[in-house]
């Protein structure tokens, strides 16, 4: 299993490469790819020294996975390459994830319409994932009619340029602003770049991944994203409006019995989801979970999960590893 990783060297990259060595993913030869003011340089993975080579090479190499994270750009240039010679890939940015022809996967919830035949996965946005990790199957037992999401974001979601800023204001550095404000001892209404609509990109995300992800027009998400001064880590206040009603202690046991969902719920014991607690895990802790008294069918919930990993790295792995163990990838598919 030749397996490349595109912008290795960048923050989810990174993660990429430890989550594929945690989970003992089954790659033979590995191909780190970035930029090629990287190229030459050097990164270890389960031990051993791997020179990181450029995009053409890596597609020249025809590698079984292609797993991207280095921006839409790269990826509406360079995804197409190596999936007509013969790689399937699995992208971290938003280039193809509303692309009618592209799937956009969570695994623990569509895999399933995965085929060998699919050269272009999308990975969904990082707050979307852990959205519908929690209202998925809420929605098979209840039917969503609308949701209304607050998120709040850490800086890790930008990038390293805004890690860095947050850590230069907490030890009062002066730096380059990722933001076009202080984020230390502030919360930015801003994630990604403002629309026509008055929405942000990453709310409108939030509005439309998760409907392609469940193949369900029914219902709507209306959303408002903030970035908070946290390194890692984000969290959301979901409040969600079923066709149908429901039973609290029904829908504690639902999200319990959820594969990859945590519940984190006792307000007599101070127990609620916190990024601290979600650092470096790959699963969506939910708690406050509570009957919105003024509207019936209406649910409220947090939900936390760390962006760099389940919102990103391991999601993507776990399509990976989804491709290899039904044979939808490799020698299996190239020979048939």
């Amino acid at each position: 299993m030749k397996v490349a990783v595109v912008g290795a060297t960048g923050m989810v990259g990174a993660v990429m490469l430890k989550v594929l060595e945690e989970r003992n993913f089954p790659v033979t030869e590995l191909l780190p790819v970035a930029s090629s003011r990287s190229v030459g340089n050097k990164i270890e993975f389960k031990g051993k020294s791997y020179t990181i080579i450029g995009l053409q090479k890596a597609v020249d190499r025809q590698p079984d996975i292609a797993i991207f994270s280095a921006g839409g750009s790269t990826s509406l240039e360079w995804a197409p390459a190596f999936a007509e010679n013969g790689t399937t890939v699995i992208d971290n940015s938003s280039a193809w994830r509303m692309d009618p022809s592209k799937k956009l996967i969570v695994p623990e919830i569509n895999a399933n319409v995965l085929t060998s035949d699919d050269k272009i996965i999308a990975n969904p946005n990082c707050s979307t994932i852990q959205m519908v990790m929690a209202l998925a199957p809420l929605h098979r037992k209840y039917r969503m009619k609308r949701v209304v999401v607050s998120t709040y974001q850490s800086v890790s979601g930008t990038g390293v340029a805004a890690v860095n800023q947050l850590e230069n204001e907490i030890n009062g550095v002066k730096g380059e602003m990722a933001y076009p404000y202080p984020i230390h001892k502030n919360a930015l209404p801003h994630c990604d770049v403002f629309e026509e609509n008055g929405y942000t990109k990453e709310e409108m995300k939030l509005a439309r991944e998760p409907q392609k992800i469940l193949d369900d027009r029914s219902f709507s998400v209306s959303a408002t994203a903030v970035r908070i001064p946290t390194a890692g880590g984000h969290s959301e206040a979901v409040n969600v409006e079923f066709f149908n009603d429901f039973d609290i202690s029904e829908v504690r046991r639902i999200l319990h019995e959820t594969p990859g969902v945590t519940v984190q719920d006792n307000p007599d014991t101070n127990t609620y989801p916190m990024p601290m607690y979600a650092h470096d895990k790959d699963e969506v802790f939910v708690g406050r979970i509570r009957r919105d008294e003024t509207q019936p069918n209406t649910l409220n919930m947090w939900v936390v999960s760390d962006n760099l990993r389940k919102g990103a790295a391991t999601n993507a792995i776990q399509i990976a590893e989804y491709l290899v163990t039904n044979k939808l990838v490799g020698q299996s598919v190239s020979s048939s």
